[in-house]
């Protein structure tokens, strides 16, 4: 008889992106005549940079010439992008990271849940709470879990709370934990990290031979030049730290797919038998079985934001956003709403009016404003009580939803 794997049934509800759109799909069925705004998912709406665009029309190009037509490339990306990656993200910052320790992937959001593949399955697990629903799901998905209790926690994980109180940045637990999810510019609430912060979990982590998870998607949009953009930037996070970054936010590939992970050779993990084992290794042999590679063409067109016209192009779109940000947080705070994050960030975490609950104040500003936003319960349970506004649309869209908002 076939079976399942039982770990998918622990999983609660629906995925909330999903979720969110199951519920716009019916009020807009009902609402043909609305005119609904959607700064719930994070998704970008600017054209690719045109420095991009021109050199994927170039590579569609090779492709129709046999002399420069490429069929399967590398597993971990052309040597020429991990090269410019290398230079421009990483030793441009003093971080001393080689290309060959760059794997180009189709998605920050995939090589965090695949990344579990080359780990154990007793490790203990610490995420932030609220947090990327991902990195949770992924390890319910993989059997490092129990089930979830009635606020949606799952035994076997170690939740850090994140709120006001302690400036949504985790406090250093004081228990031993494996592995470590931290996101900054942190997704959903919009706080950043200081080098001192990032430091003192470099030290933690290799105190207790754990390994930090850093996600950096949104490193783009620190403007602050106090903050770090990448762990590696903290001396010693070599050895206790995978870095994961996309093209999806700075130069809009969310539909393009282009993203990379860090795994540098010097990181080392424990075998069954107390060996040490590089994790280099383990996600090379991963990624040369399970993945094929991200396309000629879209490495191409991620290979021009770091020529100057696309370092300009990118840092345009970058700064449109976050002129958005500004623009939401302005609005809402003279509106009297709690606010934060905005700031270094393309992400509003703001505390919903009233002591409504997050999906109350979903569905209050869908049925009455026609905007889309997303509950911070969605994000884990201590982010009941709070909404993400994202920053990702058009300067319009953006201004009409805060006049719905704010009733201005």
């Amino acid at each position: 008889m076939t079976t399942i794997n039982d770990n998918y049934l622990k999983l609660k509800a629906g995925y909330l992106f999903p979720e969110i759109a199951r519920r716009v799909k019916t009020f807009a069925d009902s609402n043909s005549d609305a005119q609904i705004i959607k700064l719930g998912i994070g998704d970008v709406t600017e054209p690719l940079p045109e420095a991009c665009r021109t050199a994927m029309i170039k590579a569609v190009e090779d492709m129709g010439d046999r002399a420069t037509f490429k069929g399967y490339g590398p597993e971990q990306g052309y040597g020429w992008l991990r090269e410019k990656i290398a230079k421009h993200d990483f030793q441009a910052r003093n971080c001393d990271i080689d290309a060959s320790e760059i794997f180009v992937s189709d998605g920050a959001k995939c090589d965090t849940g695949n990344i579990l593949d080359i780990f154990g399955k007793n490790n203990k697990i610490a995420v932030t709470d609220p947090v990327y629903p991902v990195y949770v799901d992924t390890n319910v998905m993989a059997g490092h879990t129990g089930n979830a209790n009635g606020n949606g926690e799952y035994d076997g994980l170690v939740y850090l709370p994140i709120s006001a109180e302690n400036n949504f940045v985790a406090d250093i637990p004081r228990q031993n934990v494996d592995l470590i999810y931290l996101c900054f510019p942190n997704n959903p609430t919009g706080a950043t990290a200081t080098k001192d912060y990032l430091k003192a979990w470099v030290d933690y982590a290799k105190e207790n031979g754990s390994i930090i998870f850093f996600d950096a998607a949104y490193e783009a949009f620190i403007t602050d030049e106090s903050l770090p953009h990448s762990i590696y930037e903290i001396e010693g996070a070599k050895d206790c730290a995978i870095e994961f970054r996309s093209f999806s936010k700075n130069a809009g590939f969310t539909g393009t797919r282009c993203a990379l992970t860090v795994v540098p050779k010097t990181l080392t993990a424990k075998a069954s038998d107390g060996s040490d084992v590089e994790l280099w290794k383990l996600w090379n042999r991963r990624q040369s079985t399970k993945f094929n590679g991200v396309s000629y063409i879209v490495q191409r067109g991620a290979e021009a934001v770091y020529s100057e016209e696309g370092k300009a192009q990118v840092k345009e779109l970058v700064s449109f956003y976050l002129e958005n940000a500004q623009i939401i947080c302005d609005q809402l705070k003279g509106a009297g709403f709690e606010v934060y994050g905005g700031v270094n960030a393309p992400y509003i975490w703001l505390k919903t009016p009233n002591n409504l609950s997050s999906w109350d104040f979903f569905d209050k500003l869908l049925q009455t404003a026609h905007v889309v936003g997303t509950p911070g319960s969605g994000f884990g349970a201590a982010g009941e009580g709070y909404f993400r506004i994202s920053a990702f649309n058009s300067r319009e869209n953006v201004e009409e939803a805060m006049k719905r908002i704010t009733g201005s």
